[in-house]
């Protein structure tokens, strides 16, 4: 779905007007925002394709993760996949064990003391968002059946 479109259905939703109000834009510029652009078209660059143009060129994921905590949630990165090749289930489930048992030392460590510092949330926030990159990995290669790739994948995404 092109950004237009989708702003287009927002916009049946939620009035322009309001929006235009909310933002302290014109009316005009939130509904060019809902047409689409182009030689012959009248839309203007929207909010939606600035952010991606915006990620294009940095290449910095932590935009979108800041926009999606902003919405109440969290981005984790599609796993890329190829062919279908069926193995390596029981070691990659064991790393997701292995991911959750560090994730639980790290929250038991850091409340021994019956208190947590900003530092230690800050440490079980980092586990706890590489465990659902790993889990959503393994689930994406599961749906995919390339579980062959789940070794690699989660090497990948450790090192990010």
């Amino acid at each position: 779905m092109e950004s237009h479109q989708l702003l287009k259905e927002v916009f049946d939703k939620v009035s322009p007007k309001q929006i235009a109000d909310d933002m302290g834009l014109s009316a005009s510029m939130i509904y060019k925002w809902a047409q689409p652009q182009g030689e012959s078209a009248s839309g203007t660059t929207n909010p939606l394709d600035r952010i991606e143009a915006l990620l294009r060129g940095t290449k910095d994921p932590r935009i979108v993760q800041w926009i999606c905590q902003r919405a109440g949630g969290f981005f984790i990165r599609n796993p890329v996949t190829t062919q279908p090749q069926p193995y390596y289930l029981i070691p990659a489930t064991n790393e997701i064990v292995q991911e959750f048992a560090d994730m639980l030392a790290e929250i038991a460590s850091a409340a021994a003391d019956n208190r947590i510092t900003h530092a230690e949330s800050k440490n079980i926030r980092d586990r706890w968002e590489e465990l659902k990159s790993v889990t959503e990995c393994f689930v994406r290669c599961c749906e995919a059946g390339t579980f062959s790739q789940i070794p690699e994948q989660i090497a990948a995404l450790k090192k990010k």
